[in-house]
């Protein structure tokens, strides 16, 4: 099994996300699909087709959960090196065309939130910082045409 790196952060997320699945929204679904079984004829009961769907996706998301959970490799980004961007790093990054500077940590796609600063090492500027240098261009092509940075920090 390929080990899932995350930061402790996104580990406690995604454990609190485990146990409210668990306790509150399976239980909930599974009074939901005895209510709807309750009203007759399953073959024409909306609801009751609803809550399986329901029911479904909880419990696909729950093995997902269960699956990163079991498989993580939790990572300090305190202890991580500052010479090279890693998973879990911060970064500073100017853009080359407008002179702004953005600050952004690299973690996995679950704890991605553009508006906090973190971003997904698997959106293409999170895969094209990783192993760069202070120092080093990083060019991508997005939708809106080609961007430019340099990597001017890894805090």
């Amino acid at each position: 099994m390929k080990p899932v790196p995350i930061t402790k952060q996104g580990y406690e997320i995604l454990k609190k996300e485990l146990a409210r699945l668990k306790s509150v929204e399976r239980p909930a679904n599974i009074r939901a699909i005895e209510e709807a079984r309750a009203h007759g004829d399953l073959s024409e009961n909306a609801e009751f087709s609803a809550a399986k769907e329901r029911q479904s996706l909880i419990d696909a998301r729950l093995r997902e959960l269960e699956y990163k959970l079991g498989n993580a490799e939790v990572i300090d980004p305190d202890t991580l090196s500052k010479d090279r961007a890693l998973f879990g790093s911060r970064v500073v990054l100017e853009n080359l065309d407008t002179g702004d500077e953005v600050t952004y940590q690299l973690v996995g796609p679950d704890e991605s939130d553009i508006k906090s600063g973190r971003i997904s090492i698997g959106s293409p500027l999170g895969r094209a910082m990783l192993g760069k240098v202070i120092g080093d261009e990083i060019v991508i092509n997005a939708p809106g045409g080609k961007r430019e940075y340099e990597l001017v920090e890894i805090l």
